[in-house]
């Protein structure tokens, strides 16, 4: 299960990937299972970037992280593949992720 408004924002959400650079993008948490609750839940992102200078990779971090919360309207939390370093988190993602972009 995906929150319904992600699949119906799908265009949005590829051309954000674009803009900022994404070679992967997936959701996972709540909104990828029932106890979703749209009117208090986040959104939970994993992200891969492609390969960039530091400089531009804070800018496409911080403009992926402000276009998800405008597309959603609520608040995101975006996670970047390599900062997961947590076993018992990088389970729980693998658990419940969804893909929904891939460059």
């Amino acid at each position: 299960m995906v929150w319904h408004a992600v699949e119906s924002e799908r265009e949005g959400l590829e051309t954000l990937c674009r803009q900022h650079h994404v070679r992967q993008l997936a959701l996972f948490g709540s909104a990828t299972r029932t106890d979703f609750d749209p009117d208090r839940s986040d959104l939970d992102f994993l992200v891969e970037f492609e390969d960039m200078a530091p400089g531009d990779y804070a800018d496409a971090y911080f403009g992926l992280l402000e276009g998800l919360e405008g597309l959603f309207g609520r608040r995101v939390d975006l996670l970047t593949t390599p900062s997961v370093t947590n076993p018992y988190l990088r389970e729980g993602i693998k658990a419940t992720r969804v893909e929904l972009y891939a460059a």
